[in-house]
């Protein structure tokens, strides 16, 4: 099971939870309290593996902005969380992953013909587009409707859920940032037991 941290602010955190076994690294470019600078951002790629993927995550940004801080800061990948059209995901130079609020089949039905390389299912939307820490019915995904070979899965992930998320879903990766901190920070001792559980964690059938 492939393991994504999100929300990476500082080299330390970015560095243990490679060391630890994520296979990516998430940076928030959009307003949140993770948000993180260009400068921080480009810090801390040049101290990561060039197998680790560098996912820059935006809402609703203008094509050009994310152009230039994709280049700018070594980005491998780029999470969209707001409303972007097809086109507009067609449009950009690096694999794309569109997130969507599970609300319900309908909207997974809806993005079946969407052009990105994963899909990543979170929460229903909170106060930010993401990173909300609230978890969804996963029993309630028609797993007919997705890929799961393009699935990362998100939404209110924490240690002791992550396996049985896993179970259930079968997704490509599993994603999480609120669930591997305590008081608002990262705590590297939740992201390496993150990591090991869900690297162990039994596949359903």
């Amino acid at each position: 099971m492939k393991v994504k941290i999100c929300g990476i602010t500082d080299v330390e955190t970015g560095f243990a939870a490679v060391r630890y076994g994520a296979d990516a690294i998430g940076f928030v470019f959009a307003e949140s309290k993770r948000k993180v600078s260009i400068e921080k951002a480009q810090e801390i790629i040049s101290h990561l593996p060039k197998e680790v993927s560098k996912v820059g995550v935006f809402v609703n940004e203008a094509r050009d902005e994310i152009e230039k801080i994709a280049a700018t800061v070594g980005l491998t990948h780029i999470q969209l969380h707001g409303d972007e059209t097809a086109l507009f995901s067609e449009s950009l130079s690096l694999p794309v992953i569109k997130a969507i609020s599970f609300q319900g089949n309908e909207s997974l039905a809806a993005l079946a013909e969407y052009p990105s390389d994963y899909i990543l299912l979170d929460s229903p939307k909170g106060k930010y587009r993401g990173g909300n820490g609230t978890v969804f019915n996963w029993n309630e995904v028609n797993s007919s409707l997705i890929n799961r070979e393009k699935v990362i899965l998100a939404g209110g992930l924490h240690p002791d859920n992550v396996q049985e998320a896993i179970h259930i879903i079968r997704p490509f990766m599993v994603d999480v940032s609120s669930g591997v901190e305590t008081n608002g920070k990262k705590d590297l001792s939740k992201i390496k037991t993150f990591i090991e559980k869900a690297k162990s964690a039994p596949i359903g059938g």
